[in-house]
């Protein structure tokens, strides 16, 4: 460094105890310890908690989530790692997942607020129903809802005759057919990382009008299934209304603006008028907001993950759900909901 010390005062920066090895680190004019500088500069996996390999090239390489900034090493996509169903972080080795024992893992933040049966989900269902009412798009028909295994969703899907559904995997369905579907009747028990005891029941479905039911995978937190909820009940909403068969990028793209407005008025409440009108607009807040201070309010976790929700839905890849939301929201910030529905009733397009 151009400069003379006393052994015992070339010191490392952050440690402070006397450097006595050949090779130092330098940052600035500070010195380290080659081990102290590591443990400071170079990156840690937020799975493993181990300092990230570099690469063949010689260069630190890791992984980055784009929403929670979760760095880890590449090789962890790929040994088996459990990633949360629900909000996609991966398992840290400190921190156990809970299996939902159809392969699907949740994460403890997630878990807080998991909704795990059919009747633990009504108050939810009439709150965005009350919601819908709010913004004056009141469904009459009572569809019934069900939280359901993966099992059973996916066996439904293949009943169905028509419809797109969001890959890798489908979290809800608006049902049209007639079937007999398996439910979650009471909610499993907890125990050694895992879900136990969890009971069902078949429960015949008839078609009463254009919807027969909703269905929507159990275990997922409650701003998710409510998004879920809203998305679904969109698609229902259009059927009863009488509107014609819509190509996929309009009909999911306008059923995913519905859930992204749900989100943000639990999320962000009175952050943007309501696309309607002023009165629509506190009727649709005060309806979700009771339903939420009923819980005594969300908690900073919830409030994080429903951001993490709304980014989904923002920055989603697929042509129908990402590129379809897009075009919608563009299209109900211009023009309004109601301005757009019509738009779409007329001619199964959005206004441009």
């Amino acid at each position: 460094m151009g400069t003379y010390f006393h052994p015992q005062c070339f010191c490392c920066h952050s440690c402070g105890r006397p450097i006595v090895e050949n090779e130092f680190s330098l940052s600035g004019r500070d010195p380290y310890h080659k081990s102290c500088f590591k443990e400071l500069a170079h990156p840690k996996c937020e799975v493993c908690h181990q300092f990230i390999p570099t690469n063949r090239a010689g260069l630190i390489e890791y992984r980055c989530h784009p929403f929670w900034s979760q760095k880890y090493c590449p090789s962890h996509e790929h040994d088996n790692t459990a990633r949360c169903c629900s909000c996609e972080r991966l398992e840290s080795w400190d921190a156990r997942y809970v299996s939902l024992g159809d392969g699907r893992s949740l994460c403890f933040e997630c878990m807080e607020s998991a909704i795990m049966d059919t009747g633990d989900c009504q108050p939810l269902y009439h709150a965005i129903r009350d919601y819908y009412e709010g913004m004056n798009m009141r469904l009459d028909q009572q569809i019934p809802m069900l939280l359901v295994e993966r099992q059973a969703l996916n066996e439904a899907i293949v009943g169905e005759k028509s419809g797109l559904h969001h890959m890798p995997e489908t979290r809800g369905l608006c049902l049209s057919e007639e079937q007999t579907v398996t439910s979650i009747l009471k909610r499993p028990k907890f125990g050694r990382h895992q879900l136990v005891g969890i009971k069902t029941q078949p429960q015949k479905l008839t078609r009463k009008c254009e919807v027969t039911a909703i269905l929507v995978l159990y275990g997922l937190p409650r701003l998710l299934t409510g998004a879920i909820l809203a998305h679904e009940l969109m698609h229902g909403w259009l059927r009863l209304k009488g509107y014609r068969t819509l190509n996929p990028e309009v009909e999911e793209g306008i059923c995913q603006v519905l859930s992204y407005m749900w989100l943000e008025s639990e999320v962000m409440p009175g952050f943007r008028n309501m696309p309607s009108s002023s009165t629509s607009t506190s009727a649709a807040s005060s309806s979700s907001s009771s339903s939420s201070s009923k819980k005594g309010g969300k908690s900073k976790v919830e409030h994080k993950l429903g951001e993490f929700f709304m980014h989904q839905i923002a920055n989603d890849s697929s042509p129908a759900y990402g590129g379809g939301f897009r075009s919608a929201n563009a299209a109900v910030n211009k023009y309004g909901l109601r301005c757009t529905l019509d738009h779409i009733r007329l001619t199964g397009n959005f206004p441009l």
